[in-house]
């Protein structure tokens, strides 16, 4: 992108150095032409500079419009309105000299209006070709439909076996305790024989009154100790 760029700007500024270098180039001719021809002195040296600010304008608004690739189609009006004072330029920048009869420099006085006109013309294809080389460049590959076709379909998802369908049914009345998950390993914690008394007799006494098997959070509750501890005697009971 930083080539680009380069490219863009350099194109750019050459056309800008050719408005720049041809307003200089016509700025006197232009004002001596028109105090030959009678014009009034405060409006002689405004000739040149009317004619050439539309073409820098012009030049402007078509590398803006060229850059986001308009079509020439769109931009035909502007181009032509550049044409025209391409020429007026040239026109003006040469008449004094011819009416002079000094052909030399009428022919040096020509250079600058030229290849105004020949930028003007050259520069916005340039800047259009540049868009769409970048446009190109930065585009994602198509994908090739016969190998999208080709590729197998993935397989729909199977539903995940139901756990209530395959667990055995209790004959049980009384429902299990919801599973606990510290108590699925029991932790290597050293569980006194007083305490592990105590418990079973708690334990005893909660299955006689509710009719189910104590939790180990009921006992860290009933016995007010911790829940690694209880989580043993649980597991000891």
């Amino acid at each position: 992108m930083s080539e680009d760029r380069i490219t863009q700007r350099t194109v750019t500024v050459v056309m800008g150095i050719i408005a720049l270098l041809a307003f200089v180039f016509s700025f006197g001719n232009v004002w001596a032409l028109a105090l030959r021809l009678g014009v009034p002195a405060p409006i002689a040296p405004l000739i040149a500079p009317m004619v050439d600010l539309s073409v820098v304008g012009l030049l402007v608004a078509l590398r803006y419009l060229s850059l986001r690739g308009v079509p020439p189609e769109q931009m035909r009006a502007a181009t032509r309105l550049m044409h025209v004072s391409g020429l007026l330029t040239l026109a003006l920048n040469i008449a004094e000299p011819i009416t002079a009869a000094h052909y030399g420099r009428a022919a040096v006085d020509a250079v600058a209006p030229l290849l105004l006109l020949g930028w003007g013309a050259v520069g916005p294809q340039l800047l259009r070709s540049f868009h769409a080389v970048t446009s190109e460049a930065t585009a994602p590959a198509p994908v090739d439909e016969t190998e999208t076709a080709q590729e197998p379909a993935p397989a729909p998802a199977q539903p995940a076996p139901v756990a209530a369908s395959t667990a055995p049914v209790t004959p049980e009345p009384t429902p299990a305790p919801a599973p606990i998950a510290p108590a699925l390993t029991a932790p290597a914690v050293k569980v006194p024989e007083p305490l592990l008394t105590e418990a079973r007799s708690i334990a005893a006494s909660h299955h006689a009154e509710h009719g189910e098997t104590i939790s180990p959070a009921q006992l860290k509750r009933r016995l007010g100790i911790g829940l690694p501890m209880a989580t043993a005697l649980h597991a000891a009971l």
